[in-house]
Order: C-alpha cells, then structure tokens, then sequence
C-alpha cells in the first residue's frame, strides 16, 4: 500500500514539474561559460540571466585569439558558448571542427545569409565599421571630417588613423578585406598601403582605437558599431559611415564542440535570436538586427545599407589565413 502511495505521489509530482516553466532541459543547468567580444555584454547576459535564471560567467576575449587559443588547445573548449565576434573566425572554427551545431527553433527567423545552413553558427546581429572621429581636435585643426575611405589617406591624417590588428580583432580583419573585395585584391592592397602610411600602429583590440579616437590620442578610429557610453562621458565624437562603402558581417552566436553546459547554451543561443532577445541587445549596442521582425534602432535608421559592401562570408573565411599571411609580410608593426 505505501509503496503504490508513493508511487502514485512520484507521478504526480512529475507532471506537476512538466507544468512548471523551471522544469525547462536547462533547469538542473544554471550556469554557463561564455566568451563574448560584444559591448555592453554585462547588461546583456545580466537580462538573460533573469529572464531564464542561468548565470553567466563571461570573459571578454578577441575573435583571433579565441580560434588561437581553441588550435592551440587541439579543440579542447575554454568556454560553453562564443558570442560575438568576426564571422570569419567562426567559419575557421567550424571547418576545424570545434563548434557544436543547434540549429535553434528561432533561427527559422534569420536570413540564410545571416547563418550557417547546418546551425555552426547564427548571426545576432550586424556589425558595421565606421569612423569615430574627435571633432573637436579636427574643428580646432581646421581638417574637414572625412567621409570616405580615400579621405583618411590624406597628408593631415598620417600618424592620426587608429586600426585594430587585423590577425586578432574580427573587425580589422573583415574592414581589412572589404576594402579587399571592394577594390579587387590588387587595388585594395595598393589603397591599404596608402592607409598604412597613416597608422602608426596596430591595437590589439576593436574597442581601442575608438576610445583613442575620443580621448585625442588619434584623429581617428576604425571601429564597429557605436559608442553610446562614450559620447554619455562627455567626448566630442562623431560617427560616420564611409559613402565610398561600408564594411559589414553578421555578429554569431556559436555553441563549442563538448560544452560542459549544453543544455544552458541553447537557452542562450534561442534567447539570442528570439525577438525578446535582439529587441534587448540592440539597445544595449546599437546594430541591425538580423531579425526581420526587429526595426534597427533609431540611431541607425538613417544609414543607407545600400552602401554596404558585398560580401562573400564563406570566402572570406576561407581566405583568412592567406590575407593575413600577405598583411604580416608587409604591414605588421
């Protein structure tokens, strides 16, 4: 009698529990390990931490450094989750064989050209390179803002151009080959050794030369996106977005090959790419979503996407290792 009591309790119980949203795969998972190269990644996972109840252990590493890092491990993987970043990294780490494909219910939601067809990777969002420039150090100078590429490759701007290294920073490398794709190989480097002239050296991360840019270190910075918390610390900086073209790339969101903490990561990954998500994201960092059902935020709503770049992501992934191999002999510093 008291064993079929139990056993009745014991189901009861259980269907109560399949009623409870805790009772989610992810709900005995409540940590996750994460690796992002995004801005305001805090506010970020801090929201989707209270929206499912995981908690986020974050560490901010580069695109390059984190496809070095997982070769140089033989795949062994340094986090759970990759979030953000250049395209082409991710493409590198799934030919390698390090990422674990999930295609999410919600990528259904993102454009083919925006992910990897078997769920390698999805895209979050779309990274755009502009200029941050210091207008007052230029209205002091006297030097018109630029508002193309030819502009920055002028005389007033030599030792003034502030460039993340392309073989560590996503957002160098792939604002290194759209002017590649642009001009065509022979052109595109011609131009960059024009550019070159005026960089007097190569940071180490993306968010280097735009806080460069603002303090007056540099004139200019080559960066992805937005800076809101800088303009909000009072810096007298400007964006624009070069008429001569516009570097862009999908940001992925990727799960590593044996995550420790699978379930939690595609929790993550659908939270990313619901429409509750990328609403979140773009008002922490102002991108264009990949949702089509997600409006850009407004101080993007002006920008012409017309003038993007084509770009083809599988071949600049593909590429990688032989445009850096020509961008280390002649322009490393």
């Amino acid at each position: 009698m008291t064993r079929n009591w139990f056993g009745r309790l014991f189901l009861l119980l259980a269907g109560i529990m399949a009623l409870v949203p805790d009772a989610a795969p992810w709900a005995a998972d409540k940590e996750l390990n994460v690796i992002a190269a995004y801005n305001a990644k805090q506010d970020i996972f801090d929201a989707f931490s209270k929206a499912t109840g995981i908690k986020v252990n974050q560490l901010d590493m580069s695109s390059g450094e984190v496809l070095a890092r997982m070769r140089a491990e033989k795949g062994r993987p340094l986090a759970d989750v990759w979030f953000g970043g250049g395209v082409d990294a991710f493409i590198a780490a799934k030919k390698d064989g390090l990422l674990e494909p999930y295609v999410s219910p919600q990528a259904a939601n993102i454009a083919e050209k925006y992910k990897n067809a078997e769920g390698y990777w999805t895209g979050i969002s779309l990274v755009t390179v502009d200029f941050v420039v210091n207008t007052r150090i230029l209205k002091e100078r006297g030097i018109p803002v630029p508002e193309t590429w030819e502009a920055l490759t002028a005389p007033e701007f030599k030792g003034e151009i502030s460039m993340s290294d392309p073989s560590i920073s996503g957002t160098a490398y792939f604002t290194l080959y759209s002017v590649l794709a642009a001009r065509g190989k022979e052109k595109g480097w011609d131009f960059f050794a024009k550019l070159a002239e005026n960089i007097p050296y190569y940071a180490k991360r993306g968010s280097e030369p735009p806080q460069r840019a603002a303090m007056g270190e540099s004139l200019v910075g080559l960066a992805p996106g937005l800076w809101p918390e800088l303009q909000a610390q009072g810096y007298p900086i400007a964006y624009v977005f070069p008429k001569d073209g516009i570097p862009w790339w999908p940001a992925p969101v990727a799960i590593f090959k044996d995550a420790e903490h699978m379930e939690a990561a595609k929790a993550l990954v659908d939270w990313a790419l619901s429409k509750q998500g990328q609403e979140l994201l773009k008002t922490k960092d102002p991108r264009f979503p990949t949702r089509a059902d997600v409006a850009p935020p407004e101080s993007l709503a002006g920008i012409d996407t017309s003038t993007f770049i084509p770009m083809d992501f599988l071949k600049a992934g593909e590429e990688r290792a032989e445009v850096l191999k020509t961008w280390q002999e002649r322009f490393a510093k």
